[in-house]
């Protein structure tokens, strides 16, 4: 819109170079400038009748030329700048530059073009032809606006495969030469739709007469309810189209395209057209610039009598800068994070590269892929002892040590509760870091120092200002001034992740590095327009290799002897932690189930509904029996 103003602002500016010799009053008959003055101000500020005065020819024919010509083009406004005049005895002749803006976000069409001018009766006068109007327009020609389409861009997984379905969207339009009232065909649409009435008139005066010209598209909902109102309209023709727009799973993250609308067309701008597609959420709507149609103009001559085409007078090819966005979504994996959470509980799951970050899967049951699994923010529970861990094991801390596992404890004032088995044992750490035995963990604050905490915490990601294009949340830790501090981060009760934070936790003790995660490895940014390069992600950051055998080794023991056997699957061994809570969820209590682990290079997070443990535990096992039968995971594109 802004490049549209700047345009008119311009016109505006060269229009003055023809208004500047009437304001000077220097010229009289018979001399010609006045006469090509008058001809071309009336013809541009819609005096069509003022203009026609100064031409030789039937005031009523080239009234009607000259207004045909505005409704002919589509255009928003016709500017002339006088480049010269040159007069030989009865005769002259005016050089311009003529710029016409086609409007609806189409280019600017210029050209250049004369005057023949002569006297009449003592007066100067344009000597009246169609090609006054353009050098190529001849006697029984009409220009028409050319408009193609290509269809909205693939958003694509990591092998290039579309992550979209086909859906019937429909096509309400006209063909010009067929329509026997426009102007009743473009109110009742109005009234139906919403859609300016002299927006869509316009488009069908501007169109090549033989042609379909889209009006109005609908989705499936909508047209089922419109259908019999618009099939009481006269000359409407409804074209139905299978298009790649329903979302595939990540439906979330994929997010929905629907036909835009009189409001989102005036908010986006741009090269949008009614009828066009618009991202209603997630990639589709981050990426609404680079995924939208391309559509290429061109002006050309008609004969009237045949309605065939005649001469290409200008033509702009479509946007470059349209691109499919490309994902690092693996379809095999996303099918064994569906399978997962398919249970009866809300659940959600996210699995990544260890490797390198990237983003697998995100499956969900009752909750939302982008919202809950990206940027929900959870307590963790006792799967934060992971992090824990590795800053206890860097102070020292023997696994082997007995620490008991009593069913209430507390800590600096803060109580903490095991409603579970082992309560009322003795394990090791390892044996209570394994069974998440909170009581035990939360006595080991004394053991470690604040900072200690929160640094590491940073080391696998919390807290890190990581940037994708949908939400998401990196997690936060609070400053910790006492043992009872400590020991609720310790223990995830004041600690916030989501579900993506936690899968990049378990993907840096897999892979010995933290790294950011990644969602779309094409295009860089969503903004295409901007002249600013979007932010760095933040570098990767190596684990302590000296304490990360040990964090690897508590991490099998959760699935060898703790509350997440049931992850366990064929392949390589399993390593994760599973928890439980109950925390307040606007002064509600809400029950939490926790999976964090890794099989191979792909580490997943599991967060569900339930009070349970193992449930969590037994998702993540399905998820890993699935993800091993799929295809092997390709690097992202």
């Amino acid at each position: 819109m802004l490049a549209v103003r700047m345009r008119r602002a311009l016109s505006s500016g060269l229009a003055l170079a023809v208004v500047a010799p009437l304001a000077s009053g220097c010229f009289a008959e018979p001399s010609p400038h006045e006469a090509v003055s008058e001809f071309l101000v009336g013809w541009q500020s819609g005096h069509f009748d003022e203009a026609a005065e100064r031409a030789d020819g039937d005031p009523k024919v080239v009234k009607k030329a000259l207004e045909d010509t505005g409704l002919q083009l589509d255009a928003a406004s016709i500017r002339f700048s006088l480049k010269g005049l040159t007069t030989n005895g009865d005769t002259a002749d005016a050089k311009l530059r003529v710029q016409v803006d086609l409007g609806d976000n189409n280019p600017l069409w210029q050209y250049d073009n004369h005057l023949p001018l002569h006297l009449v009766d003592g007066r100067w006068k344009v000597r009246w032809s169609p090609s006054v109007i353009h050098p190529e327009l001849r006697e029984g020609q009409r220009f028409a606006v050319e408009v193609s389409t290509e269809g909205r861009q693939p958003i694509e997984d990591r092998n290039g495969d579309a992550l979209q379905e086909e859906a019937t969207l429909y096509v309400a339009g006209v063909y010009p030469a067929r329509v026997k009232d426009p102007v009743g065909v473009c109110e009742r649409l109005f009234h139906l739709t919403g859609f300016a009435q002299d927006r869509l008139l316009s488009r069908i005066r501007s169109a090549p007469p033989q042609d379909f010209v889209p009006l109005v598209t609908f989705g499936g909902r909508k047209y089922a309810q419109l259908r019999n109102r618009l099939d009481e309209i006269p000359d409407l023709t409804i074209d139905k189209k299978l298009q790649p727009v329903a979302p595939a799973e990540p439906a979330d993250i994929i997010g929905k395209v629907g036909a835009i609308t009189p409001e989102t067309e005036q908010q986006l701008g741009g090269p949008q057209r009614a009828g066009d597609t618009v991202g209603q959420g997630g990639l589709q709507k981050a990426y609404q610039d680079q995924l939208t149609g391309s559509t290429g103009t061109k002006v050309i001559t008609y004969d009237l009598k045949t309605s065939e085409p005649v001469a290409e007078l200008a033509k702009w090819p479509g946007r470059s800068n349209t691109t499919s966005v490309k994902t690092t979504i693996d379809k095999g994996v996303q099918r064994a994070a569906d399978l997962a959470v398919s249970g009866t509980a809300p659940a959600t799951l996210v699995a990544v590269k260890a490797s390198t970050g990237e983003i697998l899967a995100v499956g969900a049951h009752e909750m939302n892929q982008e919202r809950d699994a990206l940027a929900g923010k959870y307590p963790a529970g006792t799967t934060f002892s992971i992090i824990a861990a590795e800053a206890l094991l860097r102070a020292g801390v023997d696994p082997a040590q007995k620490v008991p596992c009593p069913a209430d404890r507390t800590v600096g004032g803060a109580r903490f509760q095991q409603t579970s088995a082992p309560a009322g044992t003795s394990p090791s750490i390892k044996a209570g870091f394994a069974q998440g035995c909170v009581t035990a963990l939360a006595s080991l604050a004394r053991r470690v120092d604040a900072d200690e905490l929160t640094q590491t915490a940073a080391q696998f990601g919390i807290g890190v200002g990581w940037s994708l294009p949908l939400r998401s949340f990196s997690g936060t830790v609070p400053q910790a001034a006492s043992d009872a501090a400590k020991a609720k981060i310790i223990a995830g009760r004041t600690v916030r992740v989501s579900p993506l934070s936690m899968a990049l936790v378990a993907g840096a003790v897999a892979s010995g590095t933290w790294r950011p995660p990644t969602l779309v490895t094409s295009p860089a940014a969503p903004d295409s327009s901007s002249e600013v390069a979007p932010a760095p992600p933040p570098k990767p950051i190596p684990l302590d290799p000296t304490t990360l055998g040990g964090l690897r080794a508590l991490m099998r023991a959760g699935v060898t002897s703790g509350t997440a056997a049931m992850a366990a699957a064929p392949g390589k061994d399993v390593h994760g932690v599973a928890a439980a809570l109950t925390y307040m969820d606007k002064k509600h209590p809400a029950n939490l189930a926790w999976f964090v682990g890794w099989q191979g290079d792909i580490a997943v997070a599991v967060l569900t509904q339930t009070a349970n443990a193992p449930a969590a535990a037994q998702m993540a096992g399905q998820f890993f029996r699935a993800a091993s039968a799929a295809p092997a995971t390709t690097p992202a594109n």
